[in-house]
């Protein structure tokens, strides 16, 4: 894994909320996350970790198709959590609006976003999930600024 700010396995899923409320520590006033993996790592299950513990009752599935699902946390803050693996060409980005969520002040997570590189902004978390073979799972964080 490169160098990252911070990392952790976790081999149950308790961990992976322990893990979402120490990137949430690390970085209290960021609101983009780009949730890299293959397939079948885990980030759908990461996204509802972070929304367990920021306090969502009814996170539920991948926006694979939707592109995007809105989460209202029991504060009354919302939650963003973008699937962007099915899309064909950028355009689609825009026609949901991206720009109105990602700068709605409100937390977004993004799977796929390799897919949306050049819309990414200029700051955001960068969070790595992989498998390893005793099935349990890595994952890596650090800041990015361009």
């Amino acid at each position: 894994m490169e160098k990252m700010d911070g990392s952790m396995r976790c081999a149950r899923p308790e961990d992976l909320d322990r893990a979402a409320e120490a990137i949430l520590g690390r970085y209290p006033e960021a609101r983009i996350f780009a949730l890299h993996g293959p397939m079948g790592a885990g980030k759908t299950t990461l996204v509802k970790a972070f929304c367990r513990v920021m306090g969502v009752d009814d996170a539920g599935a991948s926006p694979t198709f939707a592109l995007v699902n809105e989460y209202v946390r029991r504060s009354g803050g919302l939650i963003y959590h973008f699937d962007f693996y099915r899309i064909r060409e950028i355009a689609e980005v825009f026609d949901i609006g991206y720009e109105d969520y990602f700068f709605s002040g409100h937390h977004c997570f993004l799977e796929w976003p390799e897919r949306i590189a050049e819309l990414l902004p200029a700051q955001f978390v960068y969070l790595s999930i992989r498998e390893l073979e005793d099935g349990t799972r890595e994952l890596g964080w650090k800041a990015v600024e361009s």
